[in-house]
């Protein structure tokens, strides 16, 4: 299916430029697994691949010229001058890749122009990193036609660069660390402070496993208000801590450092999520490793209940896709993503998977929602080239 991809993708550029690409490369879309709104804090995180991907088709230009189509969005290329690139001036999906290709500039790398056909399945809106997929599969052609030699994680930070200066999304470095640094049949264990990276096997259908994700349809926007609010609330917290950052409040402290924190009800609330967040994902990663994969179900669940209560980020739909998949027999299940709309995952029995699937239509159907997209997500490579 990758190659057929990558071969349409092709295609599309040579119909449209009239020349061969010099390449084609992939960058994945994530499903995080745990470790929620904590990449800000830094904290632990762990997310891993998705098959859906970002496909580029690339040709270098010498003329400080980028022209950006994407055969998702009809309409003609965009032309953009090297240039005149400067933070929060392009709209839609195309500060992404033109978001990328100044922070590589501003980084002191010479990116001379190029020619860009993209195409993806990362269902957009869907809280699973379609845009990370966009920078990041634009940031790793770029490194390997302009030989600028930088390594995964690097091109993952200048990535959120991109997000947070150029596009004006105050997101953290884990959507743009996953798309590129995720391995096959693993999730990653990311330290945000560090970057230090633990590749943990998650291989769910040899133990008669499945991870659904099932999205709700309700689109949600990082660049919104309402994240940046959760942001500054969590940087708040820290700052009336005494800490760098809410990574640095143990969990064991907890209920000392809330006391510390008076009446702030809203801060409180949020270094709550944060700081059990953390210890959530440090357990998650033991049982992986011990091999109880079916009990991470319930620190799935106790997750989405911190978000939902305490960081306030959940809606309707996601709060029924929780609750109809353990009323269903599903071991456990949470909201993934930035919040306020998206996507849920459910972990359930591989044979439960039919029973679920159609639990989800009727409650929606029965709610007067749109109707839920379901698939199953498989822990899959990261970004790459193709051709």
């Amino acid at each position: 299916m990758a190659a057929e991809h990558a071969q349409q993708v092709r295609e599309g550029f040579t119909a449209l430029y009239g020349t061969e690409p010099d390449g084609v490369w992939a960058a994945p879309g994530r499903v995080n697994l745990i470790g929620e709104h904590t990449d800000y804090n830094d904290g632990f995180v762990m997310p891993f691949a998705l098959p859906h991907t970002a496909v580029a088709a690339v040709a270098l230009r010498h003329d400080g010229v980028l022209r950006l189509h994407s055969a998702d969005m009809p309409s003609d290329p965009v032309e953009l001058r090297i240039a005149d690139l400067a933070p929060e001036t392009a709209d839609g999906w195309t500060a992404y890749p033109a978001g990328v290709v100044w922070a590589l500039r501003q980084a002191g790398h010479e990116v001379p122009g190029a020619d860009v056909h993209l195409a993806s399945t990362v269902p957009s809106g869907a809280g699973l990193s379609s845009s990370a997929a966009l920078e990041v599969v634009v940031a790793l052609a770029l490194n390997d036609l302009c030989g600028l030699g930088l390594k995964r994680w690097q091109l993952a930070r200048l990535c959120q660069r991109a997000e947070n200066i150029y596009v004006g999304a105050p997101t953290g470095i884990m959507d743009q660390t996953a798309a590129a640094c995720c391995q096959a049949g693993h999730a990653l264990f990311l330290d945000t402070r560090d970057l230090s990276q633990r590749q943990i096997p998650f291989d769910l259908a040899a133990q008669g496993l499945r991870l659904l994700v099932v999205d709700t349809q309700v689109k949600h926007a990082h660049s919104e208000g309402e994240y940046g609010k959760r942001r500054a609330g969590c940087e708040k917290g820290a700052a009336l801590l005494g800490v760098d950052a809410l990574r640095d409040v143990p969990c064991d402290g907890l209920d000392a450092a809330l006391d510390r924190l008076g009446d702030e009800e809203e801060v409180r609330r949020l270094v709550k999520h944060v700081v059990t967040e953390n210890r959530r994902v440090e357990r998650v990663v033991s049982l992986l490793e011990s091999g109880e994969t079916r009990a991470i179900g319930p620190l799935l669940t106790e997750g989405h209940a911190s978000l939902r209560d305490d960081f306030r980020i959940s809606c309707a739909e996601l709060d029924l896709v929780v609750d109809t998949a353990l009323a269903s027999g599903a071991l456990g299940a949470r909201m993934t993503g930035g919040g306020f709309g998206g996507s849920a995952i459910v972990l359930a029995e591989a044979d439960d998977v039919p029973a679920l699937t159609k639990a989800f239509e009727d409650a929606f159907a029965h709610a007067g929602f749109t109707a839920p997209r379901v698939f199953e997500a498989v822990p899959s490579a990261g970004a790459r080239r193709l051709v």
